[in-house]
């Protein structure tokens, strides 16, 4: 079945927002597993304003199932928090500077050899990488030569197109998968999946192993409970 990864960057958006510790990052990391996901994601950024680099170190000693550090490698302070912390998984994101949010995956041609020195420096430290792509087959084919164990489809087009059309939304993300799984490559996927559209997708990509989930299902939470709602988003992946 594929794993449900949750992103709890919202939970320290929302404790930067008034100041102290309320609420606890570290307490809903333990809860989110607790409450039967398959692991913990962050996505620390350079201004820090959802989760800190203290929370990522924080975070790893109550790790019972996977932790994920995702971020854009080319910082060098995101290079040294991954090697100094060593999670399961490093996913690496080709942010910009000051970002809202992803927005886009890397372009695995023309950005091959920087990936390939970035992944062996992880890899060298036993560390699983997974990278950030579109849904190009030619970008996931670029993915094999840099050395990365997985890719992350970035999904937003599909969820934006979702509501019109589920077939042609999810199409170009199967043809990606298929080559994916070709070439040996493990598949995650990211980015506006919801409980509207997640069964739909992970049914078309069987080869799926992870999803990472923040934004819709903290917001799902305020309504549903954090609990309740990760068992309802574990409910589609099966």
């Amino acid at each position: 079945m594929t794993k449900l990864s949750v992103n709890i960057n919202k939970i320290a958006t929302l404790r930067n927002s008034r100041g102290g510790n309320n609420p606890d990052v570290i307490k809903a990391a333990i809860d989110v597993q607790l409450f039967g996901a398959d692991g913990v994601t962050v996505h620390p950024r350079p201004d820090e304003r959802h989760i800190r680099y203290s929370d990522a170190r924080g975070i790893k000693p109550i790790i019972t199932t996977e932790y994920n550090i995702e971020g854009n490698c080319r910082e060098q302070k995101f290079i040294d928090l991954v090697l100094e912390v060593k999670p399961d998984q490093v996913t690496l994101v080709p942010d910009a500077e000051g970002q809202l949010t992803s927005d886009h995956g890397w372009d695995t041609i023309q950005h091959q050899k920087y990936l390939k020195d970035t992944i062996a420096i992880f890899k060298e430290a036993g560390i699983r990488v997974s990278i950030f792509v579109d849904p190009d087959p030619e970008m996931v084919r670029g993915a094999l030569d840099t050395g990365t164990d997985r890719i992350e489809l970035y999904t937003e087009a599909y969820a934006s197109n979702f509501v019109k059309d589920p077939k042609k939304a999810v199409a170009p993300y199967v043809k990606a998968a298929a080559v994916a799984q070709k070439l040996g490559l493990g598949i995650n996927a990211g980015h506006d999946l919801d409980l509207e559209n997640l069964a739909y997708f992970a049914k078309n990509i069987p080869e799926l192993a992870e999803v990472s989930i923040g934004h819709a299902l903290i917001c799902d939470a305020i309504y549903l409970g954090f609990e309740n709602t990760i068992q309802l988003y574990k409910r589609q992946l099966q």
